[in-house]
């Protein structure tokens, strides 16, 4: 048996990224002679692998420095030259302006990759790991080529317009710049109910693939797109809530019901810190001991009180004060 310090086993990640490499290359040249299916198809390829070799490499603790350079310049060509030639070879008309965006897409994703690699070295919330700051690479370089996806099923139409292609294009570059919060497959946890749902739908969408390859992959898209609501809100909940961060995702769930709940009956948290601060600066000022000469105890609760509820004539009560004052008197004990 092999072990894992080997150099068989420490080469295998690296060669799943050239592999993934070589398929994003491939797919220039299969737009080049116009098979434009098997193009699309060798970029999703270069997708799957390269969601593999850094989870073959952690597996089999073969991660290199090496390792992550190579992945790192395999997703710049794979995600970022290739789709971008791709639409450059597919799309008619300006040849210098679709040059142009197509240069556009392939800076932005370069760009994109070196970021990532630099927000590895900077210290982040814990919930961060659970997000990617923009969009990812695969997903970008295959959402770039939604409008050739669409054209080679349907027909084409507007979405087949250059324009519209080069506005598409230039969004999703900046996309792939932004710090557009998006979720991370790795850290979904599916609890034990769902696994069997799970598989059924996994195999559900295996043959969706294998008969509507294209319809499959756009509708993967778009569903892609229209979870980012949803990831930029979950994001913005967990940096406002502290507590859940360290929390398993049952628990998650049933703090965000409870806060839910609160919200719909128009209910709020006590602001217990707000009333003792206040009567803690009013017995600091003096006036627990109060001029009007009552004892301590009642004239500190009364402090307390009237700074939650007001009285019930502030005016007449704030003259009297007055009043008592101008002539040099105190009030009378009672």
């Amino acid at each position: 048996m092999m072990s894992r310090t080997t150099p068989g086993v420490r080469l295998l990640p690296n060669a799943i990224t050239v592999l993934a490499l070589c398929a994003g290359l491939s797919a220039v040249q299969f737009a080049l002679t116009g098979a434009y299916v098997l193009s699309i198809g060798a970029i999703g390829v270069a997708a799957i692998l390269d969601s593999l070799d850094g989870r073959i490499a952690r597996l089999l603790d073969a991660s290199s420095k090496m390792g992550a350079e190579l992945d790192s310049l395999s997703d710049a060509i794979s995600f970022g030259v290739a789709p971008a030639l791709v639409l450059y070879v597919w799309l008619p008309g300006d040849d210098r302006f679709g040059w142009v965006v197509a240069l556009i897409f392939a800076v932005c994703m370069v760009l994109r990759l070196a970021r990532f690699n630099t927000l590895l070295d900077e210290e982040q919330p814990p919930f961060a790991s659970e997000f990617f700051v923009g969009v990812p690479a695969p997903a970008g370089g295959l959402t770039a080529l939604l409008p050739v996806i669409v054209t080679l099923e349907f027909g084409t139409g507007w979405w087949s317009s250059p324009p519209v292609v080069w506005v598409w294009t230039v969004a999703t570059a900046v996309l792939l710049i932004s710090r557009i919060p998006t979720l991370s497959l790795k850290k979904l946890r599916a609890p034990a109910k769902a696994v069997a749902p799970l598989l059924v739908g996994v195999g559900l969408l295996a043959a969706a693939v294998i008969q509507y390859p294209l319809i499959a992959l756009a509708a993967a898209l778009v569903l892609y797109l229209a979870h980012i609501p949803y990831a930029v809100r979950r994001y913005h909940w967990l940096a406002a809530h502290p507590e859940a961060w360290d929390v398993p995702g049952r628990e998650r769930r049933a703090m965000r019901r409870g806060l839910r709940g609160q919200r719909r009956l128009g209910l709020r948290k006590p602001r217990l810190r707000r009333v003792a601060g206040a009567a803690r600066r009013a017995v600091q000022r003096g006036d627990g001991g109060n001029s009007d000469g009552a004892g301590a105890g009642a004239g500190t609760a009364t402090s307390h009180v009237s700074r939650v509820y007001p009285p019930a004539n502030p005016t007449r009560t704030s003259s009297r004060k007055r009043g008592w004052r101008r002539i040099g008197l105190r009030q009378r004990e009672r």
